[in-house]
């Protein structure tokens, strides 16, 4: 045999290793998705040290957009400050209710009291939209804080995500959230901070940060 002859029944070889390796992994991935069988709305909670997380919210806003399912969006803390994603949905998107707390950070009123007001404010509309089966995916951004900061009763949060409308889904957003939250949720993910601009001085820019 020559030497390119025996490169090519190598090369087959190669091919014939892939295909029954990526045939393997259809079978399981196949199984997987055949035993689950359970339709219903899933809670997810994007929480961590690292940035995207309403980024990854809003991801799925626009993916549920994209269906032609309704959406309701309510951000704690965030609302003081210009975002590209909110003004691109209340310009574009009739299938989206968006409501903000508005009062920007906590550090930056430095007024419990009144955060205290808005963020039940703020709450009383979040839970009429966990409440309500027309909502497809309710997005409540920032709302981790407002438990660590006990603003908010965190057992009426819970028994709000437990108990809203089966076909709903629900992201939450924000660090921490404790592990009760967690419990209820369906999925869980921990965003990791590697690295980040702003600690080497880079200035937050729109259309990426904001």
């Amino acid at each position: 045999m020559t030497s390119e002859s025996s490169k090519t029944a190598n090369q087959k070889t190669d091919q014939q290793l892939h295909k029954e390796k990526m045939q393997k992994q259809k079978e399981r991935v196949d199984a997987q998705i055949a035993k689950n069988s359970i339709e219903r709305g899933v809670a997810i909670l994007m929480t961590g040290n690292g940035k995207g997380k309403t980024s990854s919210a809003f991801g799925m806003v626009f993916r549920a957009l994209g269906y032609g399912q309704r959406v309701g969006i309510v951000q704690f803390i965030k609302g003081a400050q210009e975002s590209g994603e909110v003004n691109f949905i209340r310009q574009h998107c009739d299938n989206a209710e968006i409501y903000q707390m508005g009062t920007g950070f906590t550090w930056n009123t430095q007024d419990k009291a009144a955060d205290i007001a808005a963020s039940e404010r703020t709450w009383v509309v979040a839970e009429r939209m966990l409440a309500d089966d027309q909502f497809d995916l309710v997005v409540l951004d920032e709302l981790t804080y407002m438990i660590g900061y006990k603003y908010l009763d965190r057992s009426k949060i819970i028994d709000a995500i437990s108990n809203r409308p089966r076909e709903q889904s629900v992201v939450v957003t924000g660090r921490g959230g404790g592990r009760e939250l967690r419990e209820v949720m369906d999925t869980v993910s921990d965003v990791k901070n590697v690295k980040h601009g702003y600690a080497a001085g880079i200035k937050a820019r729109r259309g990426v940060d904001c």
